[in-house]
């Protein structure tokens, strides 16, 4: 019998667990039907904790893969005390794209270029923007960060970013900066793909908004923690925050109301820059991948530090 596993993702993850490790024992449960005196060593998690997870002990699970990637709504206490795992990149793809659709879409002034009705002039209009030239700075550079980079090189841009561990290095064609001041001081548009923890909370707020290049565009990915939301509102009508496109605000969801639903200069989207047609194939197959990895004795990919909470 080969490595044992509890699975809360469904048939299409235990299928893809079997055929990367074909004698994997795979019990598929829903997450709220967990049957007592199960044993597991390998636990493929649902995307949020349950009442299953203080039991993790007892069903004997040493590694927990949780397919987010962000662990930042977990207690610490369940990130401990085993290896835990994340889908980190597994979304990369898709949200470079929103990223860049952004940046494209404030270039090109969409969509108030589409028209309705008959024009003034024809073959005629105010010059848009080009985003070849433009400088976009990353604040984060994992699978996220590096994936804009790609795209945003080849749309001719200078890429600049700022990463916890610049000691690291940065892909070729990626300067690093030297502080967030440095960062924001030199960037026409800004993506923040850095996880949600102490350091970063508020990352962006009166006293870094004063830094900002005049005019830059803000694009949150990450998470809503990053921002000070007030903070924001006040360096977009002064003029130093040219346009926000936040998939990510707080709280989650936005009431009815809230200002950020109405102000001219702000696009807010409901969390779904992750969203794609391959997006449970990639899941699962990261899953699978690193049920070959954990069998063989290999490093396992997107492991979480417990203590700096992604």
């Amino acid at each position: 019998m080969g490595v044992r596993v509890l699975n809360l993702l469904g048939e299409a993850a235990a299928d893809a667990a079997r055929a990367a490790v074909p004698d994997a024992d795979v019990h598929t449960h829903p997450a709220d039907a967990v049957p007592d005196g199960l044993t597991a060593e390998v636990l493929f998690s649902t995307f949020s904790p349950g009442p299953v997870h203080a039991r993790l002990d007892g069903i004997g699970i040493r590694w927990m893969h949780v397919p987010s990637t962000g662990v930042d709504t977990w207690p610490r206490e369940l990130l401990g005390g085993r290896t835990v795992t994340c889908g980190r990149g597994v979304s990369a793809v898709p949200i470079a794209e929103y990223c860049l659709a952004a940046m494209l879409a404030v270039e090109k002034d969409i969509p108030a270029i589409f028209l309705s009705g008959v024009p003034a002039h024809w073959n005629f209009h105010t010059p848009m923007g080009e985003l070849a030239g433009r400088t976009v700075g990353l604040v984060g550079l994992g699978g996220i960060g590096e994936a804009v980079a790609v795209r945003a090189r080849a749309f001719g841009c200078r890429v600049r970013a700022l990463r916890r561990h610049p000691g690291l290095g940065a892909p070729d064609g990626v300067e690093l900066a030297t502080d967030l001041a440095d960062l924001l001081g030199s960037t026409d548009h800004l993506v923040l793909a850095a996880p949600a923890t102490a350091a970063t909370a508020h990352l962006l707020d009166d006293t870094t908004l004063a830094a900002v290049k005049p005019g830059i565009h803000v694009i949150n990915v990450a998470r809503g923690s990053l921002i000070d939301q007030d903070a924001l509102r006040r360096a977009l009508d002064d003029g130093r925050v040219a346009r926000a496109t936040l998939d990510t605000v707080t709280p989650e969801p936005l009431p009815e109301g809230h200002w950020l639903f109405s102000h001219p200069q702000v696009r807010v989207t409901a969390h779904v820059s992750w969203g794609s047609p391959h997006g449970l194939t990639r899941i699962n197959q990261a899953i699978a991948d690193n049920l070959v990895r954990y069998v063989a004795g290999a490093p396992l990919v997107g492991v979480v530090d417990p203590t700096e909470g992604y």
